[in-house]
């Protein structure tokens, strides 16, 4: 495998301490790592002679320095990073990951691969971080624009079958029931040593072409899934990355509906959750365009309710108004046995919510009443971090109208949801509803309400969200607007 020189050329100090620390020879060592590498599907050969190479100032290519850390992290057992060994720097360095749109299948399965390998590994590489304006711009742009890809077949490695792409499916949907029902908090860390563990070694072996799509689309749900999850953990920047590589596998498979799905249910919405309305809107519009004419109406539906929710941030009640008539029609024009399975969640009651937000954001409080308490009549009870998000966007609202003693009754349902969940989108409403509820201080109500909730922290609950100044220092979204190439749509 080509290497890459280190800056400077310098003889690599870190790795010749961690080894000698580890005990092992340079023959040792390469071993180590071919068999850790076999792990997740690479063919490595690495030597005496290798190790020699990188003890010198040469750094291999794509996963294999995080590889490296790994296999001396299980000898020395503890976690080694990539820093450790004197690797964290070069061409691609960690705080690029996971950020490019690839430009070849390969490329792509390669990105995936060490996003998944860094996260499993616990590699703090995005502390700090600050996303590239870039961020959002290119890959979205490049996914409406690029050319489907040609061919996805691998031969050589762990053969993949039809039960392999089954078992994933399966596997996924089993993580969104309990991701509803307890929060990410619980069960992102499950969802990165699956993608790292059994996804990775899959993506890296041999497949026919029909079951290599399958496979990318799979993977690809699953990916957008692990996205959400490190928004619900209070991790922006790496959702960003992982959307960014669902968008791409969502390409591979030639799922051109699903690739919308990651930018108007996925980016856009965590472009609402930082406060970016513009880049909300515009990025529901490249779905819309993306994936014209590959679409049911039930997606195209959420499409259009996406970009409500831009507009309505923007205080554009017209345009809001617009897009959530044509979000309502489509929805209605809808059959849900033509549907793909990754948009059957979305019917009239997650309609209803988005129309909440909306006519919340837009301050018009009767009508997101209204919708709030339809999309509460419809979530069931598995919903809990959905049913959660709307109880409070009912108090929200109730505060709004001056309801504070209801409000106040309202959500406390919340918050006893809340104490069996590990959410930070659950606790961010949570803590909006508090803010909104600080000019009622002294309201007796408000009091009882606040000493309830202490309670509930004393007691070890995970209520709160985390503190919303350090999304800057994972990167927020970029504030570049996509108009110098979004042209006409």
């Amino acid at each position: 495998m080509a290497a890459r020189p280190l800056v400077a050329r310098q003889p690599n100090e870190r790795l010749q301490t961690l080894i000698q620390e580890a005990g092992v020879s340079n023959a040792g060592l390469a071993r180590r790592v071919n068999l850790c590498g076999a792990e997740y599907g690479l063919d490595l050969r690495y030597d005496k002679t290798s190790v020699g190479r990188w003890l010198r100032g040469q750094q291999p290519r794509g996963r294999v320095p995080t590889i490296i850390a790994e296999a001396l992290g299980r000898k020395l057992a503890r976690k080694v990073s990539i820093e450790e060994i004197g690797m964290g720097s070069g061409k691609n360095p960690a705080s690029e990951v996971g950020l490019h749109f690839a430009s070849t299948v390969p490329g792509t399965v390669d990105q995936v691969c060490e996003l998944w390998l860094n996260d499993a590994s616990g590699s703090n590489f995005l502390t700090g971080a600050t996303l590239p304006v870039s961020a959002l711009v290119e890959p979205s742009r490049d996914w409406l624009i690029t050319d489907p890809d040609p061919m996805v077949a691998r031969s050589g490695g762990l053969r993949v079958g039809a039960s392999d792409v089954t078992a994933v499916r399966s596997a996924t949907q089993a993580m969104v029931d309990l991701d509803h029902r307890f929060g990410s908090g619980h069960v992102r860390p499950i969802v990165v040593h699956y993608l790292n563990s059994v996804v990775s070694p899959l993506l890296a072996g041999s497949y026919p072409e029909a079951t290599g799509r399958q496979l990318f689309a799979a993977a690809a749900r699953l990916t957008e899934l692990a996205g959400y999850m490190a928004v619900d953990t209070g991790r922006p920047g790496l959702a960003q990355r992982y959307y960014i590589q669902a968008l791409r596998l969502a390409q591979a498979a030639g799922d051109r509906g699903y690739g919308g799905y990651v930018l108007a249910a996925g980016m856009s919405h965590l472009a609402a959750s930082l406060g970016n309305p513009r880049e909300i809107a515009q990025l529901a519009r490249v779905a819309q365009e993306g994936a014209r004419g590959h679409v049911t109406p039930t997606c195209q539906a959420m499409f259009y309710a996406a970009e409500a929710r831009g507009h309505a941030l923007l205080g554009d009640a017209r345009a809001c108004g617009v897009m959530a008539g044509k979000a309502v029609e489509s929805l209605e024009r809808g059959h849900p046995e033509d549907d793909p399975e990754w948009i059957a969640h979305f019917g009239a009651a997650y309609l209803a919510d988005e129309l909440a937000h909306c006519h919340r954001d837009l301050e018009q409080p009767e009508p997101a009443v209204r919708r709030a308490e339809e999309a509460l009549a419809g979530h069931p009870d598995t919903r809990v971090r959905r049913r959660v998000i709307d109880i409070l966007l009912l108090a929200a609202v109730q505060v709004a109208t001056r309801e504070v003693e209801q409000a106040c009754h309202t959500a406390t349902q919340a918050v006893e949801l809340l104490c069996g969940l590990r959410s930070n989108i659950g606790a961010e409403y949570l803590g909006d509803f508090r803010r909104r509820l600080e000019p009622f201080a002294m309201v007796a109500e408000v009091r009882e309400f606040e000493t309830r909730l202490q309670e509930r922290e004393r007691e070890g609950y995970q209520i709160r969200c985390r503190d919303r100044d350090a999304y800057e220092e994972q990167g927020l979204l970029p504030g570049q607007r996509l108009e110098p190439w979004l042209g006409g749509l």
